[in-house]
C-alpha cells in the first residue's frame, strides 16, 4: 500500500442505484459493523425526506451539537436535553443505536464554566467536570451505547513537550489527570457503555498529522500505564484530500499500533473537505470517492474497527459548506457526504458501500 496522489486516483465506483437497495447500515452489518451519521433534532423534525434517509442508511446516530455542554447547561445546574431526547426518541422508534458526543471537550462549553473552574478549589474542579458526566450518562444509560468521553485532548502545535492541548481549560486547571478522572467516572456511571478517546488529524501522510499521531500514541502509553479504562479510539476522519496526501501504509501502521493496546477503533466523524478540487462536481465526486475508498479500505481491513459514522449524511446540511476554511467562495455546497443535497446517493456512497462489502469480519470484543 502506498501514497495516494490526486493526480493518479483509481477509478471511483459507479453511481449506486437508488433505493430500495440496501442501506449502508445493512452492508456494514454483514461483517458485524455499523454505519451512522450525526444529526440535529431540527432536521429530523422538519425534513421528512432526510429523516427517511437516516432511517434507511443508518443503525447508529450521534448528536451534531445537542450534547455539547454549551447547549445543554447554559446556566450551571440547569439542563436542557430536549434536543438529544428528540434524537434518541427517533432512534428508539427506528431501532437505531446512539452515540454520545462529547462529555469532556475543550470547546463549546458554557460561559460560566471556565471562570468557575479557575475559582474552584481542586476537589471542586473535578466535580464541575464529573457532575456533567454523571448527569448525561445516567439520563441515557441503555440508550446511548458509546460515549466520546474526552475529545481532542492533544495539540502538538501548541508547543508543549507532552503534545497536549495547551488551550484546554481542563488541562490548565487539573493537569492531564482530568482524562483519568473522566474515564473512571464514566466507567462507574455506566459499566456497559463503550468509552472512546477521540481526536482529529490522525489520518493524512503529512508532517502535521505525523506529529499528532506521535502525540496521541504517547498519550495512550501514559493512559494505559495508569490503568485508565479507555475502550476504543475514535478516528474522526475529517479528510482534506486537496490539501494533504494520504498513504494507506502510514495509516494502516498507525491503526495497528492502536490495536496493539487492545483497543477498538471507529471512524466517528467522517467527511471530506472538497475545496480546492476541480470545479466540475462530477469529476470532484469521483476523486473524493476514490480517496474515501482508499481510506476506508484500510480502516475496515483492521478487524478492530467497529464502524463508520459520517458527520452528517446529506450535503444539504454539511458543516463544511459554512466553515470559513472549507466553504466554497462561490457559495456552492460542499460535496463531502454520501448523499447530495437532494438526498440522492453519490459516488461517495458507493465507495463506502464497496469498502463495507470487501471488509473482513470484525473481531469479537475482547478477542
Amino acid at each position: 500500500m502506498g501514497a495516494l496522489a490526486l493526480g493518479a486516483l483509481p477509478s471511483a465506483p459507479a453511481r449506486a442505484a437508488i433505493p430500495p437497495s440496501p442501506g449502508l447500515a445493512a452492508l456494514a452489518r454483514r461483517t458485524g459493523r455499523y454505519f451512522g451519521c450525526a444529526v440535529k433534532s431540527r432536521q429530523l423534525r422538519e425534513d421528512p425526506d432526510f429523516t427517511a434517509a437516516v432511517a434507511r442508511e443508518c443503525d447508529i446516530v450521534v448528536q451534531e451539537y445537542e450534547l455539547k455542554r454549551g447547549t445543554t447547561e447554559r446556566k450551571q445546574g440547569r439542563y436542557d436535553f430536549s434536543g438529544t431526547d428528540a434524537i434518541m426518541a427517533f432512534a428508539r422508534k427506528h431501532d437505531i443505536a446512539g452515540r454520545g458526543h462529547p462529555l469532556v471537550w475543550y470547546a463549546a462549553n458554557p460561559d460560566w464554566l471556565e471562570p468557575a473552574l479557575h475559582a474552584a478549589k481542586p476537589g471542586q474542579r473535578e466535580k464541575l467536570m464529573t457532575d456533567y458526566i454523571r448527569t448525561a450518562m445516567r439520563r441515557y444509560a441503555g440508550w446511548i451505547t458509546e460515549w466520546d468521553v474526552v475529545n481532542e485532548a492533544i495539540e502538538p502545535n501548541d508547543g508543549r513537550p507532552d503534545g497536549m492541548r495547551a488551550d484546554s481549560m481542563w488541562l490548565r486547571t487539573m493537569g492531564e489527570g482530568y482524562i483519568d478522572t473522566a474515564f473512571h467516572t464514566a466507567r462507574e456511571v455506566d459499566p456497559k457503555a463503550s468509552l472512546f478517546l477521540t481526536d482529529f488529524g490522525l489520518e493524512h501522510d503529512s508532517p502535521r498529522c505525523e506529529r499528532r499521531r506521535t502525540a496521541f500514541l504517547k498519550l495512550l502509553d501514559r493512559l494505559m500505564a495508569r490503568g485508565v479504562p479507555v475502550d476504543a479510539v475514535g478516528i474522526q476522519g475529517h479528510l482534506k484530500p486537496y490539501k494533504e496526501g494520504f498513504s494507506q501504509k502510514v495509516f494502516a501502521d498507525f491503526l495497528d499500533k492502536i490495536t496493539g493496546y487492545g483497543l477498538d477503533i471507529s471512524v466517528t466523524e467522517f467527511d471530506l473537505a472538497d475545496r480546492g478540487g476541480p470545479p466540475d462536481p462530477d469529476k470532484r465526486d469521483r476523486e473524493l470517492a476514490a480517496v474515501a475508498k482508499a481510506f476506508l479500505d484500510v480502516a475496515l481491513d483492521n478487524p478492530a474497527t467497529r464502524g463508520v459514522v459520517c458527520w452528517g449524511l446529506s450535503d444539504r446540511y454539511s458543516w463544511l459548506s459554512n466553515y470559513p476554511d472549507y466553504k466554497w467562495p462561490d457559495g456552492q455546497l460542499s460535496r463531502g457526504l454520501p448523499l447530495d443535497a437532494a438526498g440522492k446517493r453519490k459516488p461517495l456512497w458507493s465507495a463506502i458501500a464497496d469498502a463495507f462489502n470487501t471488509a473482513p469480519p470484525m473481531r469479537e470484543r475482547g478477542a
